[in-house]
C-alpha cells in the first residue's frame, strides 16, 4: 500500500491518543539494542534456535546481554523459551503467535529503511 493510498484519519483527537499509546506500548516492547536483531534471527530461522545459535549469529553480543532481552521479550509474551531436560540441558527459543503476527510490521520497517537508505544524500561536512 503507497503513501497515497493509505487513509489515516487523524480529526478525531481521542483516536490519536490511541495511537500515540499504542505506539509507545510497542517501541516499549521492542526498545534495546539487540531485541530487533533477536527478532529478525528468529523470522530469518524459520525455526527454533538454540541460545548457543543465536549468540554466533549475533555479532556483538555478550550472554549477560543476550540473556536479559531475551527474558524481556519472554516476559513480553514474543518469544517461547523452552527447556529440555537433558544434560546438558538445551534451551530453544521460538516467536510466539504475538512474535510471528510482528512479520508484516517487521518487513514494513526494513523497506523504509532501505527506501530512506536509497533517497538520503551524503551528509558533507561544511
Amino acid at each position: 500500500m503507497s503513501q497515497q493510498e493509505r487513509v489515516w484519519n487523524c480529526s478525531d483527537p481521542e483516536k490519536r491518543r490511541e495511537w500515540a499509546a499504542s505506539t509507545t506500548e510497542t517501541l516499549r516492547v521492542l526498545e534495546g539494542k539487540w531485541k530487533i536483531i533477536i527478532l529478525c534471527q528468529l523470522f530469518a530461522a524459520k525455526a527454533p534456535l538454540r541460545f548457543s545459535d543465536l549468540e554466533r549469529l549475533i555479532d556483538g553480543v555478550n550472554q549477560k546481554m543476550l540473556i536479559q532481552q531475551l527474558k524481556q521479550l519472554e516476559q513480553d509474551g514474543i518469544v517461547l523459551r523452552t527447556v529440555f531436560a537433558q544434560v546438558p540441558p538445551r534451551v530453544e527459543y521460538a516467536l510466539t503467535d504475538i512474535g510471528f503476527a510482528l512479520g508484516p510490521s517487521m518487513q514494513a520497517l526494513i523497506e523504509w529503511a532501505e527506501m530512506r537508505r536509497s533517497r538520503s544524500t551524503p551528509r558533507t561536512i561544511a
